[in-house]
């Protein structure tokens, strides 16, 4: 890929497969259109692709062109997926049945679609990126989130977006919505905006990074608290108790960590919303249902192996990342929910902890 193809990046924390989410934008000059590329072909990334190239066709300001990096894999059939999603116009591994849009072209050389260690250095300063990544890595110095290690390694700007919105359900065009989180340039945020919006999935902006990411990043820890009521069968009350605490303890810890978090935030559809839909019907609550379910004797990673079919659970090692953050910094006892989730998943508590410890 020329240069000029490092425009929109798409990406999640997964390392070596096609479960990931980064998207990055750069003005073509002189005819001032950008190029858009996806870096990650799971569900979420093909249906990614998918919405932007839907727009790229009608805004005049893009290249029709959507290029998505595809982990390359050798399907049962002998086929490589690159291959058969070019030829096919289709996902037909981890979207099935869903036509992405002949513009829509998979490129399995990472460099030419653009990932952050691959590309760094190689990128012009006029990049915009977004991320759809949801996770943060713990430091010696502190928590840092994905958005800033995408702009720590690429120089570049990035956005966040984040929101209620289960990736089957959007690629067959049913109503959602979802957040921008953007730093300080609206005009920036609301290209993104364009890009993503359509009449069925809805987006809006808000200037809280931090606030859109960390909420797309904890609703997963509690999501796993969800799954683990679910498997117990101990009823909706019980699960509505849950996820209220929950989203009490994921704004007390976004706002500990980060000062400019906005209450509002939590009512955007990264907040209240997109934790209500990962507890209904997220990967994360189906696992932690089954692990429940087992009495805690299955693992998480034979669980996702089993039922995920190369998807990536995030909640657990989210969880452990918060337990980290909230030990390093003599926290434990302000979050008992989320250190109980953590504790849950590493074996050190049974599955009906969930409900043992106490509340002030």
């Amino acid at each position: 890929m020329a240069p000029a193809y490092e425009p929109l990046l798409a990406g999640e924390t997964s390392s070596n497969n096609n479960d990931s989410n980064i998207i990055i934008t750069q003005d073509e000059v002189p005819i001032n259109k950008s190029r858009v590329t996806v870096v990650g072909s799971g569900n979420w990334g093909s249906v990614a692709a998918k919405l932007i190239a839907s727009n790229t066709l009608k805004l005049a300001n893009f290249h029709d062109e959507v290029r998505m990096w595809v982990y390359e894999e050798v399907l049962p059939s002998g086929d490589k997926l690159s291959e058969v999603i070019n030829q096919t116009n289709e996902n037909v591994k981890y979207l099935p049945g869903i036509k992405l849009g002949n513009n829509v072209v998979a490129v399995p050389d990472l460099e030419h679609a653009g990932i952050c260690k691959r590309i760094s250095g190689k990128i012009r300063e006029d990049v915009e990126a977004i991320s759809l990544i949801k996770g943060m890595e713990v430091k010696r110095e502190g928590p840092c989130m994905i958005s800033s290690l995408i702009t720590e390694h690429l120089g570049v700007n990035c956005c966040v977006l984040m929101g209620a919105n289960i990736a089957n359900e959007i690629a067959v065009e049913k109503f959602s919505e979802a957040t921008v989180g953007y730093k300080e340039n609206r005009e920036i945020a609301e290209k993104w905006v364009r890009l993503f919006n359509t009449p069925y999935f809805m987006v809006s902006a808000v200037q809280d990074v931090a606030g859109v990411e960390l909420c797309g990043t904890l609703k997963n820890v509690v999501a796993l608290a969800a799954g683990f009521v679910d498997g117990l069968e101990m009823g909706n009350n019980t699960k509505a108790a849950i996820m209220r605490i929950g989203l009490r303890e994921m704004k007390a810890f976004s706002k500990l960590l980060f000062s400019s978090v906005k209450d509002s935030t939590f009512f955007e559809s990264c907040g209240v919303a997109d934790l209500i839909t990962t507890c209904l019907g997220g990967r994360n609550r189906k696992c932690a249902e089954a692990f429940a379910r087992n009495g805690g004797k299955r693992s998480f990673d034979e669980l996702e192996a089993e039922m995920l079919q190369g998807q990536k659970l995030q909640g657990v090692s989210t969880a452990k990342e918060v337990y980290e953050v909230l030990s390093h910094r003599g926290w434990l006892e302000l979050f008992p929910l989320f250190a109980t989730v953590h504790e849950i998943c590493i074996g050190s508590l049974p599955p009906t902890s969930i409900v043992e410890y106490s509340q002030s």
